[in-house]
């Protein structure tokens, strides 16, 4: 459900945190592969934020039978939930579901290095 504090921008963008290419569609806000994102958004899509500090994947939540993702910004500390798209990382997924969210993550900049 989109609210009217969301703006739908349709960009793509080199992840922050894994170096992969990411195709927009107007939704996307976080990488697939790492389920990195940053923090440029005040209200969804506004690109208001003034921080772009990199939010890593911190833990999943549930709600309305969704499973969200929430992003922390590892510079500023804020939050913000995310929808769990079909074509994130299904790995990645589960090692956030289980707690193992930081031990994977150096595989995943293993991946940026291998290039």
């Amino acid at each position: 459900m989109q609210t009217a504090k969301f703006t739908r921008k349709t960009e793509d963008f080199d992840c922050a945190f894994c170096g992969k290419h990411v195709k927009g569609n107007g939704y996307t806000n976080h990488c697939p592969e790492c389920l990195s994102s940053l923090h440029v958004d005040v209200n969804p899509g506004d690109r208001a934020a003034n921080c772009h500090g990199l939010m890593l994947a911190d833990h999943l939540e549930r709600k309305n039978g969704e499973m969200y993702i929430v992003h922390k910004c590892t510079k500023c500390g804020f939050t913000r939930r995310n929808k769990v798209c079909p074509d994130d990382n299904f790995k990645a997924i589960l090692a956030l579901s289980n707690g193992t969210i930081e031990e994977y993550r150096p595989k995943l900049l293993l991946k940026k290095t291998s290039k």
